[in-house]
């Protein structure tokens, strides 16, 4: 059903778009403008397909990858194409009421296309194109950038003494894959460890959609070792495919993956208690119709902990901090929101819609949510007013 929705939605947005192009383009290029429509996406509407279904074939589908991300690509340009065309058409007809108001109502009708119409829409459309150049322009240079490193102070008045002074470094949604390489990720790897931190924490969306995916940011990783070890929790892109490789190649790696589970560690003699929730996609079965786990536990992440330990949680989601309460953390983690990734009205974060905790620091209580912007990039390949971010957290007594 959702796919169904979907593909309503891209027929409807490009029955629009085809309206709008036969008024912007000469008319020769009309009878092609349906085939040319439907070329470009037809590649979009098989792949969404295949991946809902569960399908693959194997020495296709890295070039119909390719080609479905252009449909998405034009799709976008499309939504935009059409947003400035109605604000243009809304310009002229204000700008052309006064003239038009005192023609008589049995006056000869006006021409179906008026050509100072035609070409106004078409001056519009010239200048939606550039500004969508220089918008991605700018939105490439902020999301392939050196991330911002955040570096914040948590007091904890209950912290214990040998915890004081805990430095860690929180990572999120790297998306290793079609839009984040190897290149970044190497060089994300060396302005962490630049930072020395006693422990890397990554909240989730290791990948963008498959296991395979993981090798590069492992490769990127390897040999960076933390005094008290590097651990993850996985986040809704690892779960669009079978995750059991992600969990295997981690393991492989020494990087402990917490699913409903807890590490205790141990720093001058006092213990912290890390726990990582599960994401809810684990249970979905989205993909291939397989569910993968139970979703967040937060009475089984919690249980055996001692009452001494302080506890940490890492959950991808900041809408699961309630669970991560539950499970009595102190100190919740998580990601996923992007910062909104692509913000472009000023002083709005995009990230509203997923919930009200969109980037930083939240406070109930004595307790305390990081929610980062992470560093990778989904779908478009740009970031507005949304940084990435490399976080390091340090705990202090007081």
């Amino acid at each position: 059903m959702p796919f169904l929705i979907a593909l309503i939605l891209v027929l409807l947005v490009q029955w629009l778009h085809l309206r709008l192009l036969r008024l912007e383009l000469p008319e020769r290029a009309h009878r092609g403008l349906p085939w040319v429509l439907g070329l470009v996406h037809l590649p979009l509407v098989i792949f969404a397909g295949m991946r809902i279904a569960g399908l693959g074939l194997p020495g296709a589908l890295p070039l119909l990858r390719v080609l479905a991300r252009f449909g998405f690509y034009f799709q976008a340009f499309t939504v935009m194409h059409l947003v400035i065309a109605m604000l243009a058409e809304g310009v002229w007809r204000i700008s052309h009421h006064d003239a038009s108001s005192g023609t008589d109502a049995d006056a000869e009708e006006e021409p179906a296309i008026d050509p100072g119409r035609r070409a106004f829409l078409r001056t519009a459309a010239l200048a939606s194109t550039g500004g969508a150049t220089a918008f991605a322009l700018g939105g490439a240079r902020e999301a392939y950038g050196d991330p911002e490193i955040t570096r914040r102070t948590l007091p904890f008045p209950d912290l214990p003494q040998g915890l004081d002074g805990l430095r860690m470094a929180h990572l999120s949604d790297l998306h290793a894959g079609p839009l984040v390489g190897p290149a970044a990720l190497r060089r994300w790897r060396q302005l962490t460890e630049r930072e020395q931190p006693e422990l890397l924490l990554i909240t989730g969306d290791l990948v963008d959609s498959r296991p395979e995916e993981l090798e590069p940011m492992l490769e990127a990783f390897r040999g960076f070792l933390p005094p008290l070890g590097r651990f993850v929790v996985l986040g809704n892109h690892d779960f669009f495919d079978d995750p059991r490789p992600i969990w295997r190649d981690l393991e492989r790696e020494g990087i402990r993956c917490l699913e409903n589970a807890t590490a205790l560690l141990l720093r001058n003699g006092s213990t912290m208690a890390l726990m990582g929730l599960q994401d809810p996609m684990a249970r979905n079965g989205r993909f291939r119709h397989m569910v993968f786990g139970p979703g967040p536990r937060p009475a089984e992440a919690a249980r055996d902990v001692p009452a001494d330990a302080f506890r940490i949680c890492m959950n991808h989601r900041p809408s699961e901090w309630e669970q991560a309460l539950e499970a009595g953390a102190r100190l919740t983690l998580s990601g996923h929101t992007h910062g909104g990734q692509i913000n472009p009205v000023p002083g709005f974060n995009s990230a509203r819609i997923l919930g009200p905790r969109t980037e930083g620091l939240y406070r109930e209580g004595g307790d305390l949510l990081y929610v980062s912007r992470g560093l990778g990039v989904v779908g478009l390949p740009i970031r507005i007013a949304a940084t990435p971010e490399i976080a390091i957290l340090t705990l202090k007594r007081g």
